[in-house]
């Protein structure tokens, strides 16, 4: 069950799935809590389910922020100095990998600022393949579908130098709410290595748990 806000407005926090939003509500209670707690609702697996959902929970709630927090995957170049495996960082800025022209191992992927395409226009500017987020922090790359080996995440840092971890949901979620003027944090924590498959290594508990501490910090006003 997705616990509701308890009034218009404040932060609204969002998980991307069911697995996510459960596992926090086992070792974050405090976060789902009825009277005074954020709110938490799921958006939906993957960029398309995201920045749909996004927009209607904007439209119907109302909220003055959303806090998006989840699992990601490190990248291995961006590991060196950002996040661990098993912590969490809120990020400054998101990217989207996957958009524009070009397909496959041997073809260079035109994204839309080099094909002259931006995904959105606005009065704040342009939108191609990067979004401005309101904290300070690294760089979050979203994706279609994860890296299915650390060959693949490394050439999506070739193309995204200075990303340090790889999601599939915060560039939907949070151009839905840049159309809608609304401010979107995200902390993601860092379940495993980018392109490692074996489940048996992730540590999805310990990131989300890492990730709501920030959560924490954020909703009472602070940093963790």
């Amino acid at each position: 069950m997705v616990s509701q806000p308890s009034s218009a407005g404040g932060t609204l926090l969002c998980v991307p799935t069911e697995l996510e939003r459960s596992i926090l509500e086992r070792v974050a209670p405090d976060l789902f809590e009825g009277q005074g707690g954020p709110g938490v609702q799921v958006i939906g697996f993957g960029p398309v389910a995201a920045a749909a959902r996004t927009s209607a929970l904007i439209a119907r709630l109302h909220p003055e922020q959303l806090l998006l927090l989840g699992i990601a995957g490190g990248l291995a170049g961006g590991l060196e100095s950002g996040p661990q495996v098993g912590e969490a960082a809120e990020f400054g800025a998101v990217a989207l990998d996957g958009v524009g022209a070009g397909a496959g191992q041997d073809a260079g992927l035109l994204l839309p600022s080099a094909l002259g395409f931006p995904q959105w226009q606005d009065a704040e500017g342009e939108v191609h393949e990067h979004l401005q987020l309101p904290a300070e922090g690294p760089l979050l790359l979203s994706v279609c579908a994860a890296s299915g080996s650390p060959s693949e995440a490394a050439r999506r840092l070739e193309r995204f130098r200075g990303a340090v971890a790889e999601d599939m949901e915060t560039f939907g979620a949070a151009l839905a709410a840049r159309m809608a003027g609304v401010p979107l944090r995200a902390v993601r924590g860092i379940s495993n290595v980018a392109g490692d498959r074996d489940k048996d290594r992730w540590q999805i508990e310990p990131a989300l748990e890492a990730a709501a501490v920030h959560a924490r910090a954020m909703v009472a006003g602070g940093r963790p």
